[in-house]
């Protein structure tokens, strides 16, 4: 018995969910386990996620390609399928705030994540404690002006190396390039205070904290090569009185950019992400 998840974007019309339902179950006797869709009006596109079981025997992403393509072709659809037996290997790039590394490390060992956690990238040695306690390989590429290109060409070389699927940035504290951004594109997810632009630089939340602000938030999103510009994932705000100190702040905010990257991690590792005209679709 497999099980795989099926992704579509088209345009919008008529008959799409019933084809493909029916497709599944005459060609494969596929069992149905979930299926959402959305539909964008203003552009007139559909989107879809179904996830199935099957045990019919063969059943790869080859033969998959060669019988779905008659239907896809008339719907005019753009597709893939994906196996959840498949774990995607995952590389996470870490400065010296350990926080998100920390939280992802624990849903890791404790099954939250379903991949593979192959690597450990940080221009500090802040991180090496916890890939260590973990026992996952670390790898220490520190970075000047001078370096960096150099830096980079190595750090791309280890993805390859080690097939990366996933970069995650737990608070990697350096903008990648141009080149890095478009050889990983929609595979590299960043996560990052809420105050940008109004607070952005090396202390943001001290600089909200002297503004007062009453709300503070986090955002996850795919990395594009505008900086923070990316389609956005996941955002959480949680309010703030003047009764919370700096230390408060910093800690609830923190918080926030645990939960949003994680939540926008599991999404991707479970396919549940489709992404167009710089926004995201969120399957339940």
């Amino acid at each position: 018995m497999q099980t795989a998840i099926l992704l579509i974007d088209c345009p919008d019309r008529k008959g799409i969910v019933a084809a493909v339902a029916n497709f599944l179950v005459q060609s494969y006797d596929a069992d149905i386990l979930n299926a959402d869709q959305h539909q964008d009006a203003a552009l007139q596109l559909f989107f879809m996620r179904v996830e199935f079981t099957t045990d019919i025997a063969g059943f790869s992403e080859e033969t998959f390609r060669a019988r779905f393509a008659e239907l896809a072709a008339q719907f005019s659809m753009h597709w893939r399928i994906e196996f959840a037996e498949r774990k995607q290997r995952v590389a996470l790039f870490v400065s010296h705030y350990l926080h998100c590394l920390a939280d992802l490390l624990h849903r890791y060992q404790t099954g939250e994540l379903p991949c593979e956690l192959a690597l450990i990238v940080s221009n500090h040695e802040a991180a090496r404690p916890l890939a260590e306690f973990y026992k996952i390989p670390f790898h220490y590429t520190p970075v000047t002006p001078a370096t960096k290109a150099e830096v980079e060409l190595q750090q791309r070389e280890l993805l390859r190396e080690n097939k990366i699927d996933l970069v995650i940035l737990a608070r990697y504290m350096q903008v990648l390039s141009p080149d890095f951004v478009r050889e990983m594109p929609q595979r590299i997810i960043n996560v990052h205070h809420s105050f940008l632009p109004a607070f952005s630089g090396a202390k943001p939340y001290h600089a909200a904290f002297a503004r007062g602000v009453k709300l503070i938030g986090a955002t996850s999103h795919y990395v594009t090569e505008v900086l923070d510009e990316g389609p956005i994932i996941e955002q959480d705000v949680m309010r703030i009185s003047q009764s919370d100190q700096l230390a408060n702040l910093i800690q609830k905010g923190r918080d926030l950019e645990r939960i949003v990257l994680s939540r926008a991690v599991q999404w991707h590792l479970n396919h549940r992400i489709l992404s167009y005209a710089n926004k995201t679709v969120i399957f339940a």
